[in-house]
């Protein structure tokens, strides 16, 4: 059980080596009651291409980095607080299997891992560490999320007015709504998000006509126009510095058990 790994000589030792990994660049982990339940590498999708990501699987936090020496140092670490995560799994295409999304209300993103086994191993240990969570808390799970974006490799032309083809100079942008890949007069208004930031952000104009019929708030819309895009266009995990990263890797690590194995 994950409870009896809390304070053991062995998760502490865990928890120093993933701290070690990210060097400064990454937050202190190593806090009262915290356990690293499992960890590896998966595949995120990302803006621009699928790229490979170092996870760690806490029992009150999703953490994940790039791999710059593998196992050995990563950089740009994220951390995702597990009560607001929902899990939703994929279906296998001809392209891409083993995956599920990974969504919470400020962002929400595509992860595969190498095998049906791996999938389902974490998922049902995310899945756990999220029930355990939100039982002993009393809260209940995060009901409205943030969308997944759509990759940029999958629209050639804008997915609101289906004419304006993306090219060097017409740029692609993505609404911070749906998820949409948009031009740039078809996303040239902005709205107050509040679960993805404190600034207005870019939308397509399906969503703001939706978002603004349900707000009668026409002072809102005025402060909104032109309003600089405080959320940016870019992916932060589309900066990648890597050296000496093999095309393979280990299978995932878990070390709680989580009882009975999930259907596969």
């Amino acid at each position: 059980m994950v409870d009896k790994l809390v304070n053991s000589e062995a998760n502490n030792r865990r928890i120093m080596m993933v701290e070690s990994c990210f060097g400064s660049s990454g937050q202190p982990l190593q806090v009262p009651g915290r356990v690293l339940v499992g960890e590896g590498v998966l595949t995120k999708m990302c803006r621009k291409k699928p790229k490979t990501r170092q996870f760690f699987l806490f029992n009150d936090i999703l953490v994940y980095g790039n791999i710059i020496i593998n196992k050995k140092k990563y950089n740009k670490q994220h951390i995702i607080p597990l009560e607001a995560v929902k899990l939703e799994s994929l279906n296998d295409d001809e392209q891409y299997r083993n995956g599920w999304l990974i969504k919470t209300a400020s962002k929400s993103f595509a992860v595969y891992a190498a095998t049906p086994i791996e999938k389902s191993e974490w998922m049902a240990h995310i899945n756990k560490c999220i029930d355990d969570l939100l039982r002993k808390s009393g809260k209940k799970a995060v009901e409205e999320h943030a969308a997944v974006w759509v990759p940029d490799g999958e629209a050639t032309v804008c997915m609101h007015c289906r004419k304006s083809q993306f090219t060097l100079i017409n740029r692609r942008h993505h609404c911070r709504k749906c998820g949409a890949v948009v031009c740039g007069p078809c996303s040239n208004k902005r709205f107050l998000l509040p679960n993805q930031s404190s600034k207005p952000l870019r939308v397509c104009l399906h969503c703001y006509a939706e978002l603004t019929s349900v707000k009668n708030n026409h002072l809102l819309d005025n402060a909104q126009r032109d309003h600089p895009d405080s959320s940016g266009e870019e992916d932060s995990d589309d900066d990648e510095v890597q050296q000496g990263q093999p095309e393979t890797h280990d299978l995932s690590k878990f070390y709680g058990d989580i009882g009975e194995k999930p259907a596969q």
